[in-house]
């Protein structure tokens, strides 16, 4: 017998319905302590899934999955579902390149049924596929698990709202890990689930119903049974009155991790019509008490841990770069210190953007507004008009939620709004959910929106204090990676960088490289091992996208026949792209190659192999660039050679 006797004859959900509860408590110990293992060495998502382990057993214990459909909102607590679906021997290779997805995907399972990433999607989704089944008339049960934290997003009440009025037969999970329940009311609301999900109560409601189903007298009988139980459920639930008043039936809370509860529950209320919420209690990190203790550091591991102390297997004090996050993080501070009319605002990152430093010095002065990056563009749109200087933290892969409120609340109107845009090209073990890779295409095309890119930590210092001063009273872009930079000595004095100009790196005759951002650093790289060669490269740092530097382009396009352009952002309508349309309307006639992440989806892995696939890492630019010289040579010697033939 193995170390997880019960899990490991589980392969697919079906192998469930042969256990018996007991067995079930017994089987949600070994999932528990299986994602422990198995993330103290392939680094995750962590307290999410160990919240949500009876759960998880639980649903696919009472629905017929994967007719039945299950939608994980985000899908940081999906762990257990992968596990218990044909994918616990391949569970050592999560977030890998060529591995299995930290998140659920419609093209590795027929269980994950809906690709998700981001938050709050879940119930829209899930509502689709209600409709869908009803059209159909497949009676599929269809299942929408959200936790509290995704609840705080505009995209989930639009759901929500939606649900409300379509009478699909829709069950929503409400994950709710952040709320303490008084234990009286707990001890009622269980009474309470008992009853309102017994099959004998709604047995005798739905004859009620279809008896009083003729003329007036039945309609106001109907509506005083409708008040009757709300108002009993009301007196004694209050938190049952927002989602009943959204025309859901409402049963909870109830304890998460009490799996003969769930179960029970579940199969009371699954065949309940209409649209319905669970409202369940849990806790994240559940199992692993330095997981339990500290929520947020906890939330994700980066690197294999000893599972009985917590702390990482290899532990580097060396001096080290800093991340970029962090460089933002203590500039903003000190710009403030300066700039009271400086403001920071993230949705739901103050950790992840390194805002946090701030939150904790200037608590009056920063602002988390939950995972709303719509509400937080508009809300900074708000304060720039009334005069205060905001810097907007969003995750690159985060702003494309709020891409309306981007031109509309704020390029429209030329605010001055400074978006710190983190996260900037491609993340890693995320995956195509979270790359940002389409930042600078889709802001290069708003009028009014200047947009910068610092190749190192020093220049994103500069540009901060750039962006906040009173004559750039403008939207500005700064645009970052994750990760660190390459400057142990970054706190150096700012100094301010004329907007729209870039600077000459090195000199050379052969070939001109123009870089934007940190990927420049692998510019540099590929440039050395090319001069190793014999062959001499300019470079150029052009820092911003919007305005580009003429006087750089006029130079470049004068001087070099072969000209290069390197970004880490998708090649449509980015950097180069703004290059070429720059050299074609003022009728250059140079060759130019644009080495930026080519038109498709790039998956998961470390940003090193996912640079190489996208055929942006040094290596690949200094083939790339060689290559090019190469083929442009030839092909100016094949011209010269036809000349002089016809001569």
């Amino acid at each position: 017998m193995g170390k997880y006797p019960l899990l490991e004859k589980i392969n697919y959900p079906d192998d469930l319905k042969h256990l018996s509860l007991d067995e079930l408590k017994q089987l949600a110990q070994e999932l528990r302590d299986f994602i422990i293992e198995s993330i103290s060495r392939t680094p995750g998502h962590f307290g999410a899934s160990l919240g949500v382990v009876e759960l998880t057993i639980a649903l696919h214990y009472v629905f017929n999955t994967p007719y039945d459909r299950i939608v994980w909102d985000v899908g940081h607590q999906a762990y257990g579902h992968k596990i218990l679906t044909g994918r616990r021997e391949r569970f050592h290779t999560l977030r890998q390149l060529n591995g299995i997805s930290g998140f659920p995907s419609i093209f590795e399972s027929e269980y994950d049924t809906f690709g998700v990433g981001h938050s709050s999607t879940s119930i829209s989704a899930a509502l689709g596929m209600a409709v869908a089944s009803q059209l159909k008339k497949e009676g599929r049960h269809v299942v929408a698990v959200i936790g509290d934290g995704a609840m705080t997003a505009g995209l989930a009440f639009e759901g929500l709202n939606n649900v409300g009025t379509s009478n699909s037969n829709i069950l929503v999970v409400l994950n709710d890990n952040n709320m303490a329940i008084d234990p009286n009311v707990g001890g009622l609301s269980r009474y309470l689930v008992n009853f309102v999900t017994s099959k004998t109560y709604n047995t005798i409601r739905e004859e009620v119903w279809n008896m009083l189903d003729r003329g007036r007298p039945a309609k106001e009988m109907r509506n005083f049974l409708r008040k009757v139980e709300s108002g009993v459920k009301s007196a004694f639930l209050q938190k049952s009155n927002f989602f009943e008043g959204m025309n859901l039936r409402y049963f909870g809370p109830i304890d998460g991790h009490d799996i003969n509860a769930l179960v029970r529950t579940l199969q009371q209320i699954k065949d309940i019509k209409g649209p319905k919420l669970l409202h369940i209690k849990t806790q994240k990190g559940k199992g692993y008490k330095f997981a339990e203790q500290n929520q947020p550091k906890w939330h994700s591991t980066s690197a294999p841990f000893d599972v009985k102390t917590g702390k990482p297997l290899v532990e580097d004090n060396s001096p080290k770069p800093p991340k970029f996050q962090d460089v933002f993080g203590y500039t903003i501070i000190e710009l403030a210190e300066k700039n009271d009319r400086i403001v920071g605002i993230t949705p739901a990152m103050p950790s992840g953007s390194s805002l946090k430093f701030m939150m904790e010095k200037m608590p009056d002065r920063a602002f988390d507004v939950g995972i709303a990056e719509q509400h937080a563009v508009t809300f900074a749109a708000g304060l720039a008009k009334e005069g205060m200087i905001p810097f907007a933290t969003i995750y690159s892969t985060f702003l494309q939620r709020a891409y309306d409120q981007v031109i509309h609340d704020v390029g429209i109107q030329n605010l001055h709004v400074v978006f710190c845009i983190d996260r900037g090209g491609l993340v890693g073990a995320d995956g195509a959910t979270h790359h940002g890779v389409f930042d600078l295409s889709f802001m290069r095309i708003v009028p009014n929106m200047v947009i910068s890119a610092p190749m190192d930590e020093i220049e994103m210092r500069n540009l901060m204090y750039t962006a906040q001063l009173e004559k750039n009273n403008f939207p500005f872009v700064i645009r970052y990676p994750r990760g660190r930079g390459v400057t142990i000595d970054w706190q150096l004095p700012m100094q301010e960088i004329e907007i729209g100009k870039g600077r000459k790196i090195k000199e050379g005759k052969d070939v001109a490289i123009l870089s934007i951002g940190f990927i420049g650093q692998e510019a540099k790289k590929a440039i050395e091992k090319l001069e190793a060669e014999g062959l001499s490269v300019a470079h150029y740092d052009m820092r911003f996208v919007k305005p580009l530097d003429k006087e750089i382009l006029e130079e470049v396009f004068n001087q070099f026949d072969k000209v290069v352009t390197v970004e880490e952002n998708a090649e449509l309508g980015g950097f180069g792209s703004a290059v070429l349309e720059y050299m074609n309307k003022h009728n250059y006639k140079n060759d130019v190659l644009v080495i930026a992440i080519p038109d498709k989806f790039i998956e998961h892995g470390k940003p090193e192999e996912l640079r190489r696939i996208a055929g942006i890492d040094a290596q690949s630019i200094y083939s790339r660039v060689k290559d090019f010289v190469s083929i442009s040579s030839s092909k100016y010697s094949s011209k010269l050679h036809n000349f002089h033939s016809n001569n």
